[in-house]
């Protein structure tokens, strides 16, 4: 068992009413959640629809506070939204007016100690998002506006938004939901890629059960509304993954065993208080 100052992520009995009036009722979006991850990793959360999983994204960036129990984000209780942190959505939600590189360059604008020497620090923040937009294959297409780019490339300048403030955990909701396959597992490669290098911690919010697997060294399942955490699968595939891996009997095994699991949470097994054994 780690330290608890080693963990990055660290949820102790964190319960989430959105009012006061639903807490008086007890009645909690997600609740009794425990979780601790170490520096580094990058963990995946599946489960139903309206289980709690952006409710949980939200508690992790200090958009919501608990209602009761204590959350820790790099040694430090979260008081308010994180500066150290990156999000992507399943929409880019690029700025029309702007090209991809000044779109990348936002947060650089916004959030401190960047906005203040954004000025003087322009060429060189400018220099580091062309140099991250090649590394995700957008090489020629810096100075194109959104409405020039696929779906896909357009989720890549959104990622590569998230991380040019070096954040140190980059949050993914739903990052890859809309695009095809194919480009999907593009991304899943580039991710996988970024992560390696950088070593920032990951928190994926997703459906897609493979993508879990791939890119996750952990899995949680969330329960059914009032969401918690009933299962929690370590994947012990070897990295790097490539995409072969997929095809594999040992990845598909992991895939058919959660959701065994989330098709049980939908017909009512494994409710909140009692967890699915593994």
């Amino acid at each position: 068992m780690q330290a608890a100052e080693s963990y990055f992520v660290d949820f102790r009995d964190v319960w989430l009413a959105y009012n006061d009036e639903l807490r008086a009722q007890n009645h909690f979006a997600v609740e009794a959640i425990d979780l601790h991850v170490g520096h580094g990793e990058f963990i995946a959360i599946v489960g139903p629809s309206g289980c709690g999983k952006s409710t949980f994204m939200k508690l992790a960036t200090g958009l919501k506070m608990p209602s009761m129990g204590k959350i820790l984000i790099d040694g430090q209780p979260v008081t308010g939204p994180l500066k150290i942190s990156g999000m992507a959505f399943q929409a880019p939600s690029l700025l029309p007016w702007r090209t991809t590189v000044d779109n990348v360059l936002l947060p650089l604008e916004i959030v401190e100690p960047h906005r203040s020497q954004f000025k003087q620090k322009r060429k060189e923040y400018e220099t580091r998002a062309r140099a991250l937009l090649q590394k995700v294959g957008l090489a020629g297409y810096e100075d194109k506006h959104p409405w020039q780019l696929s779906g896909g490339m357009q989720q890549r300048a959104s990622i590569c938004r998230a991380l040019i403030h070096e954040p140190k955990m980059l949050l993914l909701d739903e990052p890859f939901g809309a695009l095809d396959a194919f480009t999907r597992e593009e991304l899943w490669c580039i991710l996988r890629d970024l992560q390696a290098e950088q070593k920032f911690n990951v928190i994926l919010v997703t459906h897609d059960l493979r993508e879990s697997v791939f890119l996750a060294d952990t899995v949680y399942v969330m329960s059914k509304s009032p969401g918690r955490f009933v299962v929690k699968r370590d994947i012990a595939l070897p990295r790097p993954r490539d995409l072969e891996i997929t095809y594999t009997r040992e990845f598909t095994d992991i895939v058919h065993e959660l959701r065994g699991h989330i098709g049980a949470l939908r017909q009512g097994a494994g409710k909140a208080g009692a967890p699915i054994p593994q």
